[in-house]
């Protein structure tokens, strides 16, 4: 058996056609959803990217004890234990975050990889003076710290650079991604036991696009600065602004549609749908202006960042053109590909293989749960989606726990590490104790929000709040309950304001309601 992933960054299930958009460019995508199943519900667990791919590797949400960071020796990862079981693993990709500090020990749980680079600020090709940078492809906002300012300005800088040296489509990042993973199925089609992700930054920002692809969407009467790389903030941008971003995503996605479609060809030519797995998925989605915010992060993590495109064929099951309903997440993934595999699946997994919801839409959990370390702990159960506050302004206690404290890009400090405490075991941690770090400056505070709910089910676009203290109530409990299956730390609830070792109340929630507006 073989299995074969295609993953990508920041792909919006409302810009897709399986998902009812009407003007994006994406016949390959319709070619995948009458091959594959294509599933309703698919939601995201940690985010965003890192913590994305640790629970690909995992089965586990890690958002609720860590934020960015690499994996750790406790952690289980799926492409390693193929790899320790006799299945080849093989990891192809542009995703420069892979090649950073908080991102360092994942490609390396592979049998092999490969990287193309290029993407966004990807310190790759170096150029030292002055070089002109034309207009900011993203509108500085003035409440903007110096330090993320400045972080933006090199990451322009860098990508003007990179940008010279992939000046034609063949050199893009995500083609040559691709290249790789076609070449390794062209050598590999006919061995059995192996396991390949095809894993391209796209279409995440910068909006950058091969120029045929950015000719299906034309806007000559566009007269205002480019704008392929929005800020992470709330929309500023005039309307025609907008929709040029639309228009430079849209092209990036029918990119992507692209080099889809030549993996959907050499499984059309080796007939490799008889005996190989195939999973398309993305780590979240995007805003591209919907409910007056840009890109993610800061705000509330609405639908459009958290409930995800997913397709995924299964040669044992033959199931195909079908949709699903069953509440499914990132989490899932790895357990899947493990008892695809014949390999146990530890019972420190949190996800569930997909097998029997490929088949019979079987249900496999009640609720999902998932969230940006610091910010709302959100919960859905398909019908409601409820995101719950922190209850203090101040949004502490907060701790990240770890043996290997780096960020996106560079390590801990010294001064981060002063007062470290060590951490008994959590249940997925093999005995090892960690670090416990006091969570610095940079983290999503959502108080400024509060707790919203939403009735998914009439209102999929969350288009207005609705108030229902008794679901309130009720997912609460069911989010104690997932919090408490997780093993998360002690400070979680008390941050939020729920209690551990009781019933939440309807008493309780009356009275923080009251607390919440004055400390808002």
């Amino acid at each position: 058996m073989k299995a074969i992933m295609v993953m990508y960054d920041s792909l919006n299930r409302h810009m897709l056609p399986n998902y009812g958009c009407d003007w994006i460019h994406a016949p390959n995508f319709k070619r995948l959803g009458d091959k594959a199943v294509t599933f309703d519900n698919c939601y995201v667990g940690s985010l965003p990217c890192m913590p994305a791919r640790r629970e690909l590797h995992t089965g586990r949400y890690n958002f609720l004890h860590r934020s960015w960071g690499p994996m750790e020796p406790f952690d289980d990862s799926m492409p390693e234990m193929l790899k320790m079981k006799g299945i080849y693993t093989h990891l192809v990709s542009d995703h420069q975050h892979y090649w950073e500090d908080g991102g360092g020990t994942y490609h390396t749980r592979y049998n092999s990889w490969e990287i193309s680079r290029g993407q966004e600020g990807d310190n790759w090709k170096g150029k030292v003076g002055e070089i002109e940078i034309p207009d900011s492809p993203f509108k500085i906002i003035k409440e903007t710290p110096k330090k993320l300012k400045d972080l933006r300005v090199k990451m322009h800088r860098q990508d003007v650079i990179n940008r010279k040296y992939v000046d034609t489509e063949e050199k893009m990042p995500q083609a040559v991604t691709f290249k790789n993973g076609l070449d390794f199925i062209e050598d590999n089609y006919k061995e059995d036991n192996w396991f390949l992700q095809i894993e391209t930054f796209d279409p995440h920002e910068p909006f950058f696009a091969a120029e045929r692809f950015r000719e299906l969407y034309p806007d000559e009467d566009y007269e205002e600065t480019e704008f392929d790389w929005p800020p992470y903030a709330p929309v500023n941008e005039s309307e025609a602004v907008v929709k040029h971003g639309r228009k430079r995503y849209a092209a990036l996605l029918s990119m992507c549609d692209y080099y889809l479609g030549k993996v959907l060809d050499i499984m059309d030519k080796y007939n490799m749908w008889e005996d190989t797995m195939l999973i398309v998925n993305t780590d979240h989605g995007y805003l591209l202006g919907e409910h007056g915010w840009w890109a993610k992060l800061n705000m509330p993590v609405y639908n459009e960042i958290a409930r995800t495109p997913f397709f995924v064929w299964d040669p044992r099951t033959e199931v195909k053109g079908e949709r699903r309903q069953a509440l499914v997440q990132t989490i899932d993934i790895a357990p899947t590909l493990l008892e695809f595999f014949n390999v146990e699946v530890p019972n420190r997994m949190e996800g569930k293989p997909l097998k029997n919801v490929i088949s019979a839409d079987a249900l496999i959990r009640e609720t999902a749960l998932f969230g940006y370390h610091g910010g709302y702990i959100n919960i859905t159960d398909g019908e409601y989606l409820y995101m719950k506050a922190p209850l203090n302004k101040l949004n502490k206690p907060l701790y990240e726990y770890t043996l290997m404290p780096t960020h996106m890009r560079n390590m801990f400090k010294p001064e981060e590490l002063q007062d470290i405490q060590l951490a008994e075991p959590f249940n997925f941690t093999k005995g090892c104790r960690t670090m416990k770090i006091e969570a610095g400056g940079g983290f999503i505070n959502t108080v400024q929000y509060g707790s919203k709910l939403f009735d998914i089910r009439n209102d999929p676009k969350q288009l207005q709040e609705i108030e229902d203290l008794e679901v309130e109530v009720r997912l609460t409990n069911a989010m104690v309950g997932m919090m408490k299956e997780n093993d998360a730390p002690n400070e979680q609830y008390e941050r939020m304001g729920i209690p551990k070792d009781r019933k939440y109340t309807l008493e309780m929630l009356k009275e923080q309601k009251i607390l919440l507006k004055q400390n808002i």
